[in-house]
């Protein structure tokens, strides 16, 4: 087989390639048996016409057209490997020969966008400052605020419900006629902002056995960016009740025995916050630096592709606005991973199993699920190879972060390699005053992870 490579632009190139009679021949062969003994032709048993009868019957182009379909997608790959081309999506082919009589040999073309060429820059000399390392009062206070609300119990009132009160909900969507989804009894918390848009708005004020409706965009499934018309109706308000910042809860919260030691305690977990979140700022600004500043072309086929499915499954192909907005970060998706990619090469970077296990459990409980079961449907669906490449991508970037300089903006050096104190010396259950208080105030963090219709939200 002989292939000849033709560059169209920096993303996109034309393959041609002509595979010798002798080796399409064993295709060719496997076509006459499988036509065989898919037809019955009397005077012969099934799987025994001869290939003369075959080309008799059914023209020798039939037979070749089977061959060419069943041989091409190993020649097209073999070509591919030959000429050390990384594809990106499926080939464009033609067939412009084939021996549809005598020996000529199989003929055929193939653009395809491929990965394109660029350097990365010199990753040592690159500098990004974050927030300096400051843990202030504030910060320890709403450390404090937060396992207060961890101990908290939850009670049911009789009166309209506000922000920051715990509810139970019927919730149902409907799009003209037809009813999207509906649930019962699942528990918010108002003000949370983590369902459907709007309503918050239309909780506060009401009491127990009241509804409101209202309009919603959905945010996924098969009716996403779809305007729905929403119903809620309260069942249950519950307030929060707090307990009193002693050294009873010192003790009842924590190992320690005084306020002034789990303040201490706190503090030291404040401050592992903020060296999280000076790495998290470094990777961001760092990512950043290169986007901005390494030259990447693009595949404007691939860019198009993927703008035009987004804006069809919310039925907004006709908004420019929008369109401008999805293009926009398409573009920036695309180029990260392109460039993240060649760092994973460049570095050798390999995901292990421990590596992979650990993204998928904290992937599974992002979506409330089993980690067993998101991993079966991960498998079933073929995305694992995405995930593997996800992660290696995370790894990619940390390994950057290792060669930059990072400072803060009072010129210190941030190690981002320091090791965090990590102590536990909370019980961190909810005490609730009964078991459907505790279910109450669990559920909450699931709330998006309803099925279909209000997942949606």
């Amino acid at each position: 087989m002989k292939s000849a490579v033709e560059t169209l632009n920096p993303t996109r190139v034309k393959l041609t390639v002509e595979v010798p009679f002798e080796e399409l021949k064993p295709s060719l062969d496997a076509a006459y048996t499988a036509i065989g003994n898919q037809v019955q032709i009397p005077g012969f048993r099934k799987g025994k016409v001869p290939a003369r009868i075959i080309e008799q019957r059914f023209g020798r182009g039939a037979v070749v057209s089977e061959a060419i379909n069943e041989a091409l997608p190993n020649f097209y790959a073999q070509a591919i490997e030959e000429n050390d081309l990384q594809p990106l999506g499926q080939p464009e082919v033609d067939v412009t020969g084939a021996p549809t009589e005598g020996d000529d040999p199989l003929v055929f073309t193939a653009e395809v966008d491929v990965l394109p060429e660029f350097d990365l820059p010199d990753l040592s000399a690159i500098k990004v400052e974050v927030d300096p390392l400051k843990v202030t009062d504030e910060d320890v206070d709403a450390e404090v605020e937060a396992l207060r609300e961890r101990f908290g119990t939850l009670k049911t009132v009789e009166r309209a419900a506000t922000k920051g009160d715990f509810v139970t909900i019927d919730l149902k969507a409907s799009i003209g006629d037809e009813e999207i989804d509906s649930v019962e009894g699942i528990s918010y918390e108002v003000g949370a902002g983590n369902m459907l848009e709007g309503m918050d708005e239309a909780l506060e004020g009401l009491k127990a056995g009241e509804s409101k409706d209202f309009t919603a965009a959905l945010a996924g499934g098969e009716h996403e960016g779809q305007d729905a018309s929403c119903t809620v109706t309260l069942q249950a308000v519950k307030e929060r009740e707090l307990p009193e910042l002693d050294d009873d809860f010192a003790q009842m919260a924590s190992e320690h025995d005084t306020m002034d030691e789990l303040r201490e305690q706190l503090s030291q977990q404040a401050e592992n916050s903020k060296r999280f979140q000076q790495g998290v700022q470094a990777r961001d600004k760092v990512l950043e630096h290169l986007l901005e500043n390494v030259e990447i072309a693009l595949p404007q086929s691939i860019i198009d592709a993927e703008v035009n499915n987004h804006l069809e499954g919310e039925g907004r192909m006709d908004d420019d606005e929008h369109r401008a907005e999805v293009d926009e970060s398409t573009r920036r998706a695309l180029k990260s991973q392109i460039l993240l990619d060649k760092i994973v090469a460049q570095d050798d970077v390999k995901v292990s199993q421990e590596e992979l296990i650990e993204y998928l459990i904290m992937s599974a409980q992002q979506y409330g699920m089993d980690p067993n079961t998101f991993a079966q449907a991960l498998d079933q669906q073929g995305q694992v190879p995405q995930v593997m490449s996800e992660v290696g991508r995370r790894k990619a970037l940390a390994s950057v972060l290792e060669k930059v300089e990072v400072v803060d903006t009072d010129g210190n050096t941030v190690d981002l390699n320091q090791e965090m104190e990590v102590e536990d010396h909370f019980d961190g259950e909810l005490d609730g005053s009964d078991e459907d208080d505790i279910e109450s105030e669990t559920e909450t963090a699931d709330v998006s992870a309803e099925d279909e219709g209000t997942k949606d939200a």
